[in-house]
């Protein structure tokens, strides 16, 4: 007699998720992990329409959408959640995942590396968060799952500005997590370490094996490895889980 597979109950299949910045790296890897739980999912990009689409494309069978929407503009946020919400009724979970880096030391910081990166990592997942939780507070069910970064708490040359934008989502998350939990809406982040994607390469290159060296598992870790956290935090399996900041981050300078 054959063993029964081991199944496990999450919830997702059937839900309606929003994914920011889904196009490439992490934030593919959330979306494709979301839809293979059975997720109907739509993400948001900004300037990379070839790679929006190579994802909708490579990913037959799947139920994903790309829709392009500036995070920074707020009217632009509310326009796109309420066209998913026409379309769905609903929005389950919301991952955002949408960010910049603008890495230099501080004296050498521009105006616009500041500007750039608070709009984007932090006023961003305000609009967002602000324009979908009334959608979710009315079907009293919400996950919202914010990527934080090691760089909110470990610091490191030339992040100034990068860091104080994922301890800005820190402290966003726990607040909104009080605000909402009565209405069982769960709020939680996940802080990446050092992953191997796009934006990270330059950092990688520049440091090499300095920062294995501070990785306790000496290596660097992959965009699926941190979709699987978010699907943790979006899924059933946490359900007494919310304020919180994981780290995945191979235990970077521990």
């Amino acid at each position: 007699m054959s063993a029964t597979p081991f199944q496990i109950e999450d919830g997702l299949s059937g839900r309606f998720a929003l994914v920011t910045g889904g196009s490439r790296g992490i934030g593919r890897a959330i979306v494709e992990r979301l839809a293979r739980a059975g997720m109907d999912v739509t993400f948001t990009y900004l300037g990379n329409e070839a790679a929006a689409n190579a994802v909708v494309s490579e990913n037959p069978g799947l139920q994903i959408t790309a829709v392009k929407v500036d995070g920074r503009d707020s009217a632009a946020v509310n326009v796109c959640i309420e066209t998913i919400v026409e379309r769905t009724g609903r929005i389950d979970v919301l991952v955002n995942n949408a960010g910049v880096i603008r890495d230099n030391l501080l004296p050498m910081l521009e105006d616009d590396d500041l500007k750039a990166v608070f709009e984007t990592n932090i006023e961003g997942v305000f609009h967002f968060c602000r324009a979908v939780v009334p959608h979710m507070m009315s079907k009293r069910y919400g996950r919202i799952v914010n990527l934080s970064s090691v760089s909110a708490t470990k610091g490191g040359r030339g992040q100034t500005n990068y860091a104080a934008s994922k301890g800005a989502i820190n402290s966003f998350t726990q607040s909104l997590a009080v605000e909402v939990g009565r209405r069982g809406l769960r709020v939680n982040a996940v802080a990446p370490g050092v992953i191997e994607t796009d934006m990270s390469a330059e950092v990688r290159s520049l440091g090499g094996d300095e920062i294995l060296s501070n990785i306790v598992l000496k290596r660097y870790g992959q965009p699926a490895e941190i979709a699987e956290a978010v699907w943790f935090l979006s899924s059933d399996l946490s359900g007494y889980i919310t304020g919180q900041v994981l780290s995945v981050d191979g235990g970077f300078k521990m």
